[in-house]
């Protein structure tokens, strides 16, 4: 290569990986923002799973129950207060939305085959706001705003 064809060209950037000081600065697409979000809802429903058995189990198993379950959001458990049980209800209320709409999202994108920078963006933010505005819905209603 002459020295006039290397002057001409231009350098490619290099992307290297970002270190961890740099994690609150760097702009995630959408697109990462949802999939991050698809694992920490699983990971949340997982983790939540013994409390969502007893939830059922308490649920289902006779009237009595059925009222120490509904009076649980109410009066709390032991030394949890009915806030913080409805609290984290509100979070596998989220977690489940979340998953359920980003599960959706990942099956369309499968099945149609065609994806595009601009349709992945706009599935992500129908995903993120439909997920935030479905539990707002049914957090009021366990809040009993309504």
């Amino acid at each position: 290569m002459t020295d006039a064809t290397s002057a001409t060209t231009k350098k490619r950037p290099v992307y290297t990986n970002i270190h961890v000081t740099q994690i609150v600065s760097y702009r995630l697409p959408p697109a990462g923002i949802v999939s991050i979000l698809h694992r920490i809802s699983g990971l949340l429903m997982f983790l939540l799973l013994p409390f969502v058995i007893w939830l059922f189990d308490n649920s289902l198993t006779s009237e009595i129950s059925y009222d120490t379950f509904t009076s649980a959001f109410v009066a709390g458990i032991g030394f949890l207060p009915g806030w913080f049980i409805k609290l984290v209800t509100l979070a596998l209320i989220w977690a489940y939305l979340h998953h359920f709409i980003a599960g959706v999202r990942h099956l369309w994108m499968d099945a149609t085959h065609s994806v595009s920078k601009a349709q992945g963006r706009i599935s992500a933010i129908v995903t993120l706001v439909l997920g935030v505005v479905l539990t707002l819905a049914f957090g009021a209603k366990l809040f009993g705003l309504y």
